[in-house]
């Protein structure tokens, strides 16, 4: 299965800051906030989206196909995604407007306080999703990831009028969405992905309770941090599995994309979802191991290891064909 993502390309600017973000705060004046933190750290990473999924896809093994704008600056992270598996040939380039940026700090309790700089990200909504799937060999799945929300809307508009199977991963950019913006993302895609913030967001931007929204997913795909992730579908059981867990968490920047990019790596391989949500948290430890979201490598004995200490050997039966020798 080809998996077409689409959304942010970014450079990220990671600090990290040595306190409790919570202890700066002062509770009465909360309305008039002037702070400079200090911080020790600062680490410049490929990033974005669109691009951490899509690494993620393809350091299992898959090629998928790289949506979204970026600036000239962009090159060196083309080179390095196209050395990880990565289709480059749906990223336009800008003649005017550098590469999005993130700026994030990362506090001692793992809070985080970003700021998303969109740059070459607003051209997205140029980009005509039919024609460049055409012009790039097609898609079996489209992801719809934070990117410009115009473009979101049209992607979603695109994949409704091919009969193309996609999946709405907001997230981020909710915040920012209108309701009809919202609304259209919820097109009958075929998985939702969201954090238990977002849920409630989510509901809170189309103005629909939890069973409407159901009514209008395949599946809605929960993830809960060390909770682990449920898997809801209307008129069944939801599925909760746990997380695996990680050694020293170094950065949890990026775990949510690991999550998604290991999730549709086995729904790419026919796998049921609740082998899909395993593989997710297996590599989602992986990256809360590592600083940047794009650095990490994936080993398929270490993913089965790992799969094996949290859901048992016989949890492994249907990953090991896809993970068994990889490297």
């Amino acid at each position: 299965m080809r998996v077409a993502v689409t959304g942010s390309i970014a450079e990220d600017h990671l600090m990290s800051f040595p306190n409790r973000f919570a202890d700066q705060l002062i509770a009465e004046r909360l309305d008039r906030i002037s702070l400079s933190l200090l911080t020790e750290e600062l680490e410049i990473r490929h990033g974005g989206v669109a691009a951490n999924i899509a690494f993620g896809l393809g350091s299992l093994g898959l090629t998928p196909l790289l949506v979204g704008a970026a600036g000239a600056d962009f090159a060196a992270q083309e080179v390095w995604l196209k050395e990880h598996g990565v289709d480059t040939a749906g990223v336009r380039i800008s003649d005017t407007l550098h590469t999005a940026r993130f700026v994030c700090a990362t506090d001692t309790d793992q809070n985080q306080i970003g700021f998303f700089y969109a740059g070459a990200m607003a051209e997205a909504r140029d980009i005509d999703l039919a024609q460049l799937l055409e012009r790039t060999g097609g898609a079996d799945l489209v992801v719809v990831s934070p990117d410009d929300p115009e473009a979101m809307v049209r992607h979603v508009r695109a994949c409704v009028r091919l009969g193309l199977p996609f999946v709405a991963d907001p997230s981020q950019q909710l915040a920012r969405l209108d309701r009809a913006q919202a609304r259209a993302l919820l097109d009958h895609p075929r998985y939702l992905f969201t954090n238990e913030y977002e849920a409630l967001l989510i509901q809170e931007r189309t103005g629909w309770t939890e069973q409407q929204v159901l009514g209008r997913v395949g599946a809605w795909v929960t993830t809960q941090g060390a909770g682990g992730s449920r898997i809801t579908r209307a008129g069944r059981t939801t599925a909760h599995v746990p997380a695996v867990g990680a050694g020293a968490a170094v950065d949890p920047t990026g775990a949510g994309d690991a999550y998604r990019a290991g999730f549709l790596a086995a729904l790419s391989w026919g796998l049921a979802d609740e082998d899909a949500a395993r593989l997710g948290s297996a590599v989602a430890s992986v990256v809360l191991e590592s600083s940047g979201t794009q650095t990490y490598a994936l080993d398929g004995d270490d993913l089965l290891d790992r799969l094996a200490t949290t859901y048992g050997a016989g949890a492994l039966k249907h990953l090991v064909p896809w993970l068994g020798g990889r490297s």
